[in-house]
């Protein structure tokens, strides 16, 4: 029987949705950046300020940035470990990660670049003192294996992040719901003349586990001390998990 999974609302194939994803991220790269700044009233840089933070990312160490996409993550991590340190820009969208990569040797960082995919990363193990991955986990097929694999290439005592949108405070469900269904497409279409790529986005993330479910899979998946922060009101959350 051919195994399935969610595309947004609907059940495809799982060999079908990595193409479909794509098809979504090779449309609105040129216009990424500018769309998440439109969506989140800017405070999607702040979410991404916070997980570095939380990283606890020293100087001369090295940082794996999964879904990496434009690079506005990975620059903040640059500029955290400096120039005794690595990271690298990660992605399994061309189109996503050549942005990426040429915003950041424009800002004058020597990161590199690799494409591939999340589930089968090709890296040895403990090979990364923290690995993040920012608004890209939805969009993997099977999370558990990236999971897995996130924590495969992390060193004892090092740090996985996964900030994700998530499960909104309750009382404010009817007024999101509302902006995601409504708001979000009618804007991708006018900024980014793609209206379902952002009905697929408001899709995938109803789709989406829990902050309780997220944790329960990092642990199954060999995480220790797994917590999560709440940012804006369970908008985003960002969860933490560490190996030992």
């Amino acid at each position: 029987m051919t195994k399935t999974t969610d595309f947004g609302f609907e059940s495809v194939p799982e060999e079908e949705k990595q193409q479909r994803v794509d098809g979504v991220f090779d449309s609105v790269a040129d216009r990424y950046d500018l769309m998440n700044d439109l969506m989140s009233g800017g405070l999607h840089r702040l979410w991404k300020r916070f997980t570095v933070e939380q990283s606890h990312v020293k100087p001369g160490q090295r940082v794996l940035d999964l879904a990496g996409g434009t690079g506005d993550l990975a620059k903040k991590f640059a500029e955290r470990v400096g120039a005794a340190g690595t990271v690298c820009l990660a992605d399994i969208n061309a189109s996503m990660l050549r942005i990426g990569r040429d915003r950041l040797i424009d800002a004058g960082y020597l990161a590199s670049a690799v494409q591939c995919d999340a589930q089968k990363l090709p890296f040895r193990p403990d090979a990364f003192d923290c690995v993040s991955i920012a608004f890209g986990l939805r969009n993997v097929t099977r999370k558990d294996a990236a999971l897995a694999e996130m924590r495969r290439v992390i060193r004892p005592g090092g740090r996985v992040l996964v900030l994700e949108v998530s499960h909104v405070w309750k009382p404010l469900g009817p007024l999101y719901d509302a902006y995601s269904f409504n708001v979000l497409p009618a804007l991708g279409k006018l900024v980014a003349k793609d209206a379902e790529s952002y009905r697929y986005l408001a899709e995938s993330i109803r789709m989406f586990p829990s902050q309780e479910e997220l944790k329960l899979m990092m642990e199954r998946a060999g995480f220790d001390k797994v917590d999560y922060f709440n940012l804006t009101a369970g908008l985003v959350a960002l969860h933490v998990g560490v190996k030992f």
